[in-house]
């Protein structure tokens, strides 16, 4: 997409712990005329507006929240979050477990929130023990899947906030004998290759990576035309449909 668009990508990887000058060295050493910050990046409001000050154009990708003076792509995380959620419901799950994700992507907290939005809505009380704390890893995953499964009264059902802790859910089931979907159904978010990689197969939400990155590009690209005939250009921010796809890890309820 970038080339035809007669741009140039150039990919930087930020180091950890690093600051927002650094960040902003980093990148005005590579010579740019903009750059696209997926989260958390997006939200570090101390490096968009050190970015801004340098004349250098930013895309959010995925922001908590959209500005009123900046491009962003997205998709709605809390309402996939509900209707995954939903979808779980409908089958007969009435004791569902989640697995957050990493606390400093707010993607993570819009995901709680439409799940708990989504129970509220069907009158299921949010049973807290049924949270367990992830950061996207597949160890995470498996930590969070040891106390959901380990507890007194298991969930029926497991939504984890992203394919990798979905796919190290199943890993845990497996370990406890636990045919899944049969004994217990276990979804996940993303739609990453590993989701139709592992056996069974994820039931998870479609995000639509390459349109989002596809989308960012077009819109720096936008900008950039603005600037050179001289007009202020428009303001977009750019939400992208989702998807469910269902495969073979979830069913109704054993005992339903």
């Amino acid at each position: 997409e970038a080339p035809q668009r007669h741009l140039h990508l150039v990919v930087e990887q930020c180091a950890p712990g690093a600051s927002a000058q650094e960040v902003v060295d980093q990148v005005a050493q590579a010579h740019v005329a903009g750059v696209i910050l997926p989260p958390p990046l997006c939200d570090w409001s101390e490096l968009v507006d050190l970015l801004t000050q340098r004349d250098i154009a930013v895309v959010a990708i995925a922001p908590d929240r959209d500005g009123p003076d900046r491009l962003s792509v997205g998709t709605d995380d809390r309402h996939a979050a509900y209707d995954l959620a939903r979808h779980l419901i409908d089958l007969g799950h009435r004791r569902i477990g989640f697995i957050e994700g990493n606390p400093r992507h707010r993607a993570s907290a819009r995901r709680l929130q439409g799940f708990r939005d989504c129970l509220a809505d069907h009158g299921i009380a949010v049973d807290d023990a049924l949270v367990a704390a992830g950061d996207f890893s597949f160890r995470s995953g498996l930590d969070a899947a040891e106390l959901l499964l380990g507890l007194a009264t298991p969930p029926t059902a497991i939504f984890a906030c992203n394919d990798d802790m979905a796919a190290a859910a199943i890993t845990v089931a497996h370990q406890r004998r636990l045919n899944v979907p049969g004994d217990i159904s276990i979804c996940g978010f993303d739609d990453t290759p590993l989701a139709s990689a592992i056996w069974p197969a994820l039931t998870t939400i479609r995000q639509p990576i390459r349109d989002m990155s596809r989308e960012a590009i077009g819109l720096l690209a936008m900008r950039f035309r603005s600037q050179d005939e001289g007009s202020a250009g428009s303001i977009a921010a750019v939400k992208l449909d989702y998807q469910l796809i269902r495969r073979q890890s979830d069913a109704v309820p054993a005992r339903h």
